[in-house]
Formats: structure tokens, sequence, C-alpha cells
């Protein structure tokens, strides 16, 4: 009998063993895997990346317009029609087409008298009319250089303005994926580089968030938290940021 109850002991004993060391075990496990979790959340490095390049424009705006001024209304505007017609003959010559071209209608202003005071006065003096020409086109050489060229109308007896050329980029969203993936590789080289330093080296890509996006000049130097979206330069350059959180290990 004294036999069986030591037998039974010693089972329990070596079973509260095992419980014990599984316990013990257990805790280990769990512990070195939390050690990794928190490792995983708390040592990570956050990088900014970015990429550069030099694009040329692709699309042009280019306005111009013409006026005349003329006691009477009616010379005004068959002034003005043959003025048209003029504008019309010498961007023929140029090579710009019919489809490229967009004609305004006449913006009519009455023009009064000034008393001595320099007020207007109920008196009608003239009557000054104008019209604006706009050039849409992918042929951006051509329509820049006609925008240059176009003073020679002045020449010809038109009081002719021609605007600043606006100069556009198309392709900006694939040109956007393309600039994103590169500034990313940069950064992933910037903490690379970084981990290498202390003995360390990255993981995975924690996070990632995009910056400034910017088209200046190609010989700007401005940067701007806000981006810039220039249209005033042929050849401009693009720069795209991002910041990127990398884990540690």
């Amino acid at each position: 009998m004294e036999g069986g109850n030591f037998l039974k002991n010693s089972q329990i004993i070596i079973l509260g063993i095992c419980i014990a060391a599984a316990v013990i075990a257990s805790s280990v496990i769990l512990s070195g895997g939390f050690l990794k979790v928190m490792k995983f959340t708390r040592e990570q490095i956050n990088v900014t990346g970015s990429a550069t390049k030099e694009i040329r424009s692709d699309y042009i705006v280019w306005r111009g317009e013409f006026k005349r001024r003329e006691a009477n209304l009616k010379a005004a505007y068959k002034l003005l029609k043959e003025d048209l017609d003029e504008v019309k003959a010498y961007l023929v010559s140029k090579g710009v087409t019919e489809p490229e071209t967009d004609i305004s209608q006449v913006i009519t202003e009455t023009v009064y008298k000034k008393n001595k005071e320099g007020n207007d006065t109920n008196d009608i003096q003239g009557y000054c009319l104008t019209q604006a020409v706009e050039i849409r086109s992918n042929d951006v050489d051509k329509i820049d250089t006609v925008s240059r060229e176009s003073t020679e109308l002045i020449d010809r007896g038109i009081q002719f303005t021609s605007f600043a050329p606006e100069y556009f980029y198309t392709k900006l969203d694939d040109l956007k994926i393309e600039m994103l993936a590169k500034a990313t590789e940069n950064a992933k080289a910037r903490a690379a580089n970084m981990a290498k330093a202390t003995g360390n080296r990255i993981g995975f890509m924690r996070s990632a968030r995009m910056g400034v996006f910017q088209i200046t000049p190609a010989t700007s130097t401005d940067v701007s938290d806000y981006g810039v979206n220039d249209t005033t330069s042929l050849d401009k350059k693009v720069m795209a940021v991002v910041t990127v959180s990398f884990a540690i290990e």
C-alpha cells in the first residue's frame, strides 16, 4: 500500500516538473517572440529619398491680341476685321494650322472724354476693339518661333501684342510613377548605407509617404514645400521626394 502511494506521489512530482519545464520553455519562446515583435516595432530607420530628371515640354499654349481704336464703331470693326485676316494669313504662312488656332470674340470698350480733373464724362470719344488669338500645339518649336517673330505684324500696321508662351508636359502621370520608383530606390540605398555603418542591415519597408513633386526650369534650384509646376520654361527639371521607413535587422 505504501509502495503504491510512493509511486503515485512520484508520478505527481514528475508531472509537476514536466509542467513547470513546459511553462518555462513556453515563456522563453513567447518572450523571444515578444522581443522580436518589439524589435520589429521599435527598431526602424526613416530616410528621405529623391530623384531628378530633365525633360523638354511637348505642348505649348501661346496667346496674342490685336486692337483698333477709332472714333466710329463701324469703322473700328471694319479695320479690326482686316487685321484679323492679316493675322490669319501670317499664321498660315508660318505653318500654323486651323485646328491649332482659336480666335476669340471681339471685346468692345467705349472710350469717354476726360474732364480737366481726368475723370470720365458722358461724351463718347471713340471705341477700342480687341480680339485675341490662341494657339495650342504639340509642335512646340514651331509655335515658340512664331511667338518670338510675331512682332513682324507690327511692321504691317497691326497693333499686335504677343504674350509669353506656356509650356507643358503631357505625360506627367507616367513620369510620376517612374520618378517615385527612383526616389524610393534612392531612399533604400541611403538607409542601407546608414545601417551598414552601424553594423546592421535594413529589412522590410515599413511605410512610404510621397513628398514634394515639382517641375521647375532646368536651371532652377528652387524647392517648395507645396510643389512647383512651372509653365514658363521649355526645358524643365522634375524632382520627386519620398519619405520611407525600413525595419532594422
